[in-house]
């Protein structure tokens, strides 16, 4: 088994129902920040974690993805020949440093399953996966963090932030041993517990490193919440082996599957952008002056 993570799992084979009816026709993956696909910031993060290959975990409906991250050859050449080469390095820069791979999921039937499907392109090498609907920002990515723990310790992990506690209903929340962190040993996992369940305010929003493990424990599970195949099952598996750690990564995590966190996002990219960022304060001042007098 190779010990370098160099492959990440991207699962994006929803059907985005958050953000109907948009998504009766264009994956939610390719609703864009500004003017990039959501899915290309998380793809952003992995390239420069070190991921040398890209996996999408997708359906029959989200082939735009896949077409998005392929040649554009007829506009590659109207690009090159007027001149435009700034915009022809920003399609041309993702392809050329990594490779884009996609395998379907047949059946909806849970992250875990997600995860599941690509056990023969991942083949018997750790990997990292990444959800999409969770944007993080920071230097160094927050996936490079993982990766950096993983190297230390050589087992599973997931990156964790604390929440609210009225909050802890929304996503898999991890019972940690007592240390100083920010790496902790997990002991369990539970999956959207309410409040007064929840082992901890420690919570899951979507990046995890993997050992190849997991596929043997994901076929022999059966369906968990909501029933599906659940990936926080799973993971609790590993933290009943003490094979599971969890790490408060540092970055500015946005939930762009929640339409708030999606404008908060589009602001925040928005004002990340030099020629972008007095325009966008000036009209967001205006518009709250005009709501105030009106």
């Amino acid at each position: 088994m190779s010990s370098r993570i160099r492959k990440a799992v991207i699962p994006s084979a929803g059907w985005g129902t958050r953000f109907l009816p948009v998504t009766k026709s264009i994956p939610k993956e390719m609703i864009p920040l500004v003017d990039t696909p959501m899915i290309q910031f998380t793809i952003e993060e992995a390239v420069k974690s070190g991921i040398e290959q890209i996996i999408f975990v997708t359906s029959r409906h989200k082939s735009a993805i896949e077409d998005y991250f392929d040649r554009h050859v007829e506009l590659e050449a109207l690009l090159k020949a007027s001149g435009k080469l700034d915009l022809l390095k920003s399609i041309e820069d993702l392809r050329n440093r990594c490779e884009f791979v996609a395998v379907r999921q047949a059946e909806m039937k849970g992250l875990g399953h997600a995860v599941w499907t690509a056990k023969q392109t991942v083949g018997d090498e750790p990997f990292a996966v990444l959800l999409g609907d969770d944007l993080i920002f920071g230097e160094p990515p927050c996936t490079k963090q993982l990766i950096r723990v993983f190297e230390e310790r050589g087992t599973s992990g997931v990156g964790v932030m604390q929440v609210a506690a009225e909050e802890t209903q929304k996503y898999g929340i991890v019972d940690v041993a007592a240390g100083p962190g920010p790496t902790y040993s997990v002991k369990g996992m539970i999956e959207k517990p309410s409040p007064k369940d929840a082992p901890s305010r420690f919570a899951v929003p979507g990046r995890y490193v993997l050992t190849p493990e997991i596929f043997a424990i994901l076929e022999t599970l059966s369906p968990g919440r909501g029933g599906e195949i659940q990936l926080t099952d799973a993971l609790a598996v590993l933290a009943s082996k003490n094979q599971l750690w969890a790490h408060e990564f540092e970055g500015r995590r946005f939930d762009t599957g929640d339409r708030l966190g999606f404008l908060e996002a589009t602001i925040h990219v928005a004002l990340s952008r030099p020629e972008l960022k007095g325009p966008v304060r000036a009209m967001l001042e205006r518009k709250l002056q005009e709501e105030g007098t009106s």
